[in-house]
């Protein structure tokens, strides 16, 4: 059933989750993730409290109007941590995909600009995440 209602997408916050692992690549991850933060794009959060089963910060994910996973590798660690939260109808961006590799990308302006060329259109409105939030509302609305 289509809403004539706005679902909020637009003003709800727009969470970023960068893994910020061991690696160069993580530390890229963590950099980008704090300019897109600055400059208003959206807002840094908490990895390790979804990690670790913080009720309150999986709450704030879920409602989110966009998520955003930035991964510095392959193994895709932000992504799986937020997935085995729940989070559902995130997006991922992960830095091997844009020809990073793990001991030869340095943090440079230039990179953590091209990771944030990349995040950008991810954290505009999603109407693909607004869709899926529809779906788990409508979803425990029956069951209640």
């Amino acid at each position: 059933m289509e809403s004539n209602t706005p679902c909020g997408c637009d003003t709800a916050p727009r969470l970023i989750f960068p893994c910020s692992g061991g690696a160069d690549t993580g530390a890229l991850t963590d950099r980008a993730a704090r300019a897109l933060t600055r400059e208003g794009s959206g807002k840094m959060a908490c990895l390790a409290g979804i990690g670790g089963g913080v009720a309150g910060m999986i709450l704030s994910a879920r409602a989110a109007g966009a998520v955003l996973a930035i991964d510095g590798c392959a193994v895709g660690c932000a992504s799986k941590c937020l997935e085995k939260a729940g989070i559902t109808g995130l997006h991922q961006l992960r830095l091997d995909a844009l020809g990073f590799e793990k001991g030869s990308s340095p943090v440079t302006p230039e990179n953590i600009e091209k990771v944030c060329a990349e995040a950008r259109p991810l954290l505009r409105g999603s109407r693909e995440r607004c869709n899926v939030l529809e779906k788990e509302t409508d979803h425990a609305a029956r069951e209640s």
